[in-house]
Formats: structure tokens, sequence, C-alpha cells
């Protein structure tokens, strides 16, 4: 008797440095593998460093880091992984190839914006580039003195200065729920 299949989805979370896109990612996760399912995370810090070492961060190069995580995120989603991707992807065209790859491929795909206001980003400044950036040490910062294309039409917006991250992380399993991917 062979196992039951397990739909894999691709999660990918985008928003502002410093929006709690991967707090939230690594908070369902823990529930999800709670729960017995097969869950990912595709921190965009770590792919960065192992997987795109070397592209810095022009529009081409972050392109190219968004599609080389979206290939990673579609492959493991295919074999029945819940792939969450926590990663800016500050550029909409970048996201959407990333959508359409997983649409070729069958493989589903939910887009979740972490919406949170630049100002609020800044006072949590996770990694102090807001004030790198304030202090003139560091030039393009999305959102401050780079673009970040907000999605006009997201499976789900999320507002982390009014939810908590476990309200957040439920918010983004009910979807998974309601879409069948659970």
């Amino acid at each position: 008797m062979s196992a039951p299949t397990t739909t894999g989805a691709t999660v990918w979370l985008t928003g502002l440095p410093s929006a709690g896109k991967t707090t939230i990612a690594h908070a369902l996760a823990e529930r999800l593998r709670g729960e017995g399912r097969r869950v990912e995370v595709l921190d965009g810090d770590e792919i960065r460093e192992f997987l795109s070492s070397g592209l810095g961060f022009s529009r081409e190069d972050r392109h190219t880091n968004v599609q080389r995580i979206g290939f990673v995120a579609e492959l493991l989603a295919s074999h029945g992984v819940t792939v969450l991707v926590p990663v800016i992807a500050p550029y909409e065209d970048s996201r959407e190839a990333v959508r359409k790859r997983h649409q070729r491929e069958g493989t589903p795909y939910l887009e979740i914006h972490v919406a949170t206001p630049v100002e609020v980003c800044s006072e949590r400044d996770v990694k102090g580039l807001y004030a790198k950036q304030a202090a003139g040490e560091l030039s393009g910062l999305t959102g401050v003195d780079d673009p970040y294309e907000a999605p006009a039409d997201p499976d789900l917006r999320i507002e982390t200065h009014r939810n908590s991250v476990r309200e957040s992380a439920a918010e983004v399993r009910l979807l998974l729920s309601e879409r069948g991917l659970l």
C-alpha cells in the first residue's frame, strides 16, 4: 500500500526588509511540521549566500536571484513539499515570471504580500539596514532609495503592524487549507 500523495505548493512572502516575512515563514513552518507536513523555508539571505553568491543588487541581478529561488521552490513543491519563500522580490515582473513557471508546471503558487509600512520596518530594522542607509553607508535599500513594486492582487495581504506573528502565520495556513493545499 502506497503512502498518500501530498500536494506541494510554493508560498511566496514578499515585502520590504524587516516586514516580518522570515518570522512568519518560520512560525508557519514549525506549525506545519508539527502537523506532519513536509516543509522547507527558502530564506532570501541564505539563498544569496549559497545559491546566488556573486550576484549584486542591480535590477538584473535581483531578477536572476528571484528566478533561481523560484526554480528551486517549484522543484521542491512539485515533489510534495510546502515551500515557504520569504524573499523581498521587489519587482512585479520577476514575481510574475516565477508564478508563470509554476503555472506551466502545474504547481500551486500563492503570493502573500507582507504589507508592513516602511516606517514600521525602519523601527524594527532587524539587520540594521535602515540605520546604515540613513547614515549614508548603504544605498539601494528596497522601499527607501530603490523601488519596491507591491503586488496589486496578491492571494493574501498581511499587515504585520496590526497582527501578531501567530495570527499572521494562521492566516497563511488558513489560505493553504481553503485552497486544498493541506
